[in-house]
Parts: structure tokens; sequence; C-alpha cells
């Protein structure tokens, strides 16, 4: 069970594209505009004496009812009516003239060019806000949160989370740019990226964090540098090489072209499809058996597992990533029969007759579970994709099948779920794109379920975004010969943000 060959984490292996930006979040006070000073001033106003550097914690970067807590507290105010106070004494300076930060509006008009949408995330209320896109431009918004919106503002990541649901965007293809340790906090809690330009605070640099003095200067491109690599992995069952339909061949380097994978698991390869795809493709490729490969854009740096395998089993190999990364990626294609869903559609057998049928899978996962922890490095995450021949404990179906759940104990994550956690809205189901009636011929209706899988152990990888894939329409079975897809099964494409061991 050692690697085949190993030439190191692929240190002269240049790194894989970027998660694409989705969205640019922009704080507003201090990052946009120059409104910290006139709010130091409001504050001062309402206390009645100058402020000290130690109360800039409770000054910035805080909503306002905090401030008004604070200042009430020491003065045995109530907070409401010294809010108010703050509010009227803030939006009077704001009234009078705010002035754009510099690079502020070149930046913004960048995005509009680039078609990049941005959002506006602020603690201040709506009123100030207002006050301010009218300086700003409301056009160069597509969105805007305010203290007034969320039931927790900054440091929460309450505010940034409601922006990217509103812009249906992922925050870990987001962008924040802070200007405050609290809105710095506010934003990565929420899993966007920072470009944090610090306006009175200093901010140091960190994991997903990048420090500038200013945003004059700042460009697309530079925003789209921040986000973390991304890996798309893809899991196909070719069934039986592809061999039921016409031109599978060229059909399936369509599929995988189209798809925009990475990284390619198969399994029913039918002995040559995966050096001839990697030919064709220009990739490559580890092939085991007659039955298992892995096809990879980047270079396979090791293999492992038995090169021999049979039908059913497993086959591993590590992807260079990039310098000094890595990944492993196996894949495996577990005992057809005896096969749940029938028992329980067409025989009737309660929950621990399926389970007591159970055992050959199971063991066989567990096998390909222990090969998979025998080569395990700590700085190189594992992805398991494949064929489990039985559906998922996570889809609620009402039995705990055991294939899923030992996977989930050995610290494996099932990527789909995680993208789509409501099995009744987004089943995912892979069997069968070409069956809707049982192949018997009997008039049936074929269960459908989700038996394909891409797993993951979370280290330093996210789930950005999964999904099924079949092109076309398939014509049902026996009429499959012309089908666009060469499968019997629907494809699961998860894209991975590659981050660090933390997740940034």
């Amino acid at each position: 069970m050692t690697p085949e060959s190993d030439t190191g984490l692929g240190s002269e292996v240049p790194l894989p594209p970027r998660v694409p930006l989705q969205a640019v979040l922009f704080d507003m006070d201090g990052t946009l505009v120059d409104t910290e000073r006139l709010w130091w001033e409001a504050v001062e106003q309402v206390a009645g004496r100058p402020l000290t550097e130690a109360e800039r914690p409770e000054v910035f970067g805080r909503a306002v009812e905090h401030t008004a807590r604070w200042l009430g507290a020491a003065t045995g105010t109530a907070a409401d009516p010294v809010a108010e106070r703050l509010h009227q004494a803030f939006a009077e300076r704001v009234r009078e003239g705010v002035v754009p930060r510099p690079g502020a509006l070149e930046l913004l008009d960048a995005l509009v060019r680039d078609g990049v949408p941005t959002a506006l995330v602020t603690a201040s209320p709506r009123a100030v806000a207002d006050l301010v896109l009218d300086t700003l431009g409301r056009d160069r918004f597509a969105v805007c949160v305010t203290a007034d919106d969320t039931g927790r503002t900054k440091p929460a990541p309450d505010p940034y989370l409601a922006a990217c649901r509103a812009l249906g965007a992922d925050p870990g293809a987001c962008v924040a740019v802070e200007d405050s340790p609290t809105g710095v906090g506010s934003a990565e809690a929420a899993g966007c990226a920072v470009l944090a330009v610090p306006s009175l605070a200093p901010i140091g640099a960190a994991p997903g964090r990048v420090v500038r003095d200013s945003l004059a200067g700042v460009t697309v491109a530079d925003l789209r540098s921040l986000l973390p690599t991304e890996l798309r992995v893809l899991s196909w069952n070719l069934w039986l090489g592809g061999s039921p339909v016409d031109e599978h061949r060229a059909k399936q380097l369509k599929a995988i072209t189209e798809s925009g994978a990475d990284v390619v698991g198969l399994q029913e390869t039918g002995g040559t499809a995966a050096e001839e795809l990697a030919e064709a493709l220009g990739w490559h490729h580890h092939r085991a058996g007659e039955n298992l490969g892995i096809l990879s854009r980047r270079p396979i740096i090791a293999r492992f597992g038995d090169p021999d395998v049979g039908f059913y089993g497993a086959a591993g190999a590590r992807i260079a990533l990039g310098p000094d990364r890595a990944a492993d990626v196996w894949t495996v294609h577990l005992p057809a029969w005896p096969y749940g869903p029938y028992l329980r559609a067409f025989d009737g057998l309660p929950e621990d007759g399926i389970l007591a049928r159970e055992g050959e899978r199971l063991t066989m996962m567990r096998d390909t579970l222990r090969r998979i922890a025998e080569v395990r490095r700590e700085s190189v995450p594992v992805v398991l994709v494949g064929d489990f021949n039985c559906p998922s404990h996570l889809d609620g179906s009402g039995i705990a099948w055991p294939v899923t759940l030992a996977a989930e104990e050995a610290g494996l994550r099932d990527s789909y779920r995680q993208a789509h956690p409501d099995p009744v809205a987004e089943p995912g189901r892979t069997w069968s794109p070409v069956h809707p009636r049982h192949m018997d011929g009997g008039g049936r209706p074929e269960p459908h379920d989700r038996i394909d899988f891409v797993l993951h152990d979370g280290r330093g990888l996210r789930v950005v975004d999964a999904r099924t894939v079949v092109t076309g329409t398939p014509r049902p079975w026996p009429d499959v010969c012309g089908n666009d897809w060469p499968s019997d099964h629907a494809a699961v494409l998860t894209t991975f943000a590659v981050t660090d061991a933390a997740g940034r």
C-alpha cells in the first residue's frame, strides 16, 4: 500500500485557477467615505468631552446602539435617547458633505465595468446610509445592508451573510473591503476574503486577508487574487466503458470538458477508458484494474491501491495542486447486489432486513477507508468519490445506510449535502437517468436514489458548489444508443475552494 511514486507535493507546479469572484462587499464608514472623523466628532459632542485613544474600540466599527449603551452607562443615561442624539449629530455632519476615500469611486466603477455585483454593508442606520448613497451614487450598488436590516450587526457575521443571500453569492467567493478590526471580524466570520484598508485602528495581515494603505490603485484583478484557488472533482460511472451508447468516447470527452472538472474519478471504465480519455484530453491518469481510473489535468505524483483491483474496489492518486499543495483523490466502486432500494420497493423488506444485506458493501468501504488512512498525510486533504450502489443516511429515507455512516464516522463529509442540506428540495438522484421503469419489463417504477458521491475530509478544501450532471434528455432503456449522455448514472461534480487547514 505504498505509493508507486512520490515526488513531493508539487513544488514546481503552478497554482490552479482561483474561485470566480461573485461579488465585492464594501463597508461604508472609513472605507468608502471619510466619515470616521465625523462620527468621532459626533460622539464627542454627545459625550460633552474629548475622547481618548483608549476609547476607540467603543466607537469605531460599532453599531450606534453599542456606543449609546457605552456612553449611557458612563453617564447614567438611558441608551435610547443617547442613540437618538448620536444619530442626529452624525447625520448633520454627513449632510454637510462627505468625501469619498482615495480610489473608492474608481474601484466601484471598475467593478461595474467588469460586471461584478457590489453591496454596501454598514453598521450605520438606514437613514445615514441613504445620505451616503446619495453622495456615492446608488447605481453603483446592487444591495445595501444596514444596522436596521439584521438582528445583529458587526462584529457578528449577519450583515455580510445577509448581503450574500441578497446577491445570491457564496461568501467564500466574495471579497469584503473593510477599515476596522470589528468589520474585518464580521466579514471573516461570514467566510469572505478581506481587503483591509485601515482608517484609524491598525489591522494585521492574516490568511485570507490582505492589508493595503489605500484603495488608490486597487484593481479588480487585485480583488480576484484574494480568493482561494479551486478544484473541481467529478465522479462518474461510465456504464461498461460507455459501450451501450454510440460514439461514447467522443460524448464522454465532451461531457468532461463541459463540466470544467479538474479531476475525474471513474468507475466501469471498460479497461481502456482512463488512458484513452487522458490521452485525448492531454491529462494525466491512473488506471487500476479493468474498472477504475482517475483522470487529472494536474500532475499525479503518487498512485495508491492494488493496480490489479477487480471490478469492485478502490484506487487512489495524489494530485499536485501547486507549490507544496496536493490532494489525495480516491475512486471506489462498491458491489451492486443485493440492491437495498429494490429490497425495499419490490420485496417490502423492513429496515433490519435491508441492513442485514449490506455487509459486503460495508466491508469493502471499511477496507477502502483503511487504505486511505494508511497513506494519509496530515497536510494533504482527502476526497473519496464513487458509485456506492446504496443510498445515503442523509437523504431522509428513514434507513441508517451503514456504508455512508461508516464514511462519516471516518471523518468524511458529503459535499452534495453540504451544498444542499434539504433532501426533499434537492434529492440529487444519480440512479438512473435512463431507467424510469424497472428493467424486468413489468412496468414497475424504478426506485431513484442518490448512490454516487463526492466525499471529503474537510482539511484544506471547502465546498463552493455541488451538483449532478446529465447532458441532454436521455431516452429510456433500451433505446439508449443515440443518447447524448453516455451513461446510466448521473455524474456528481463538486467545486472546492483550496484553503488552509482552518478553512481560510
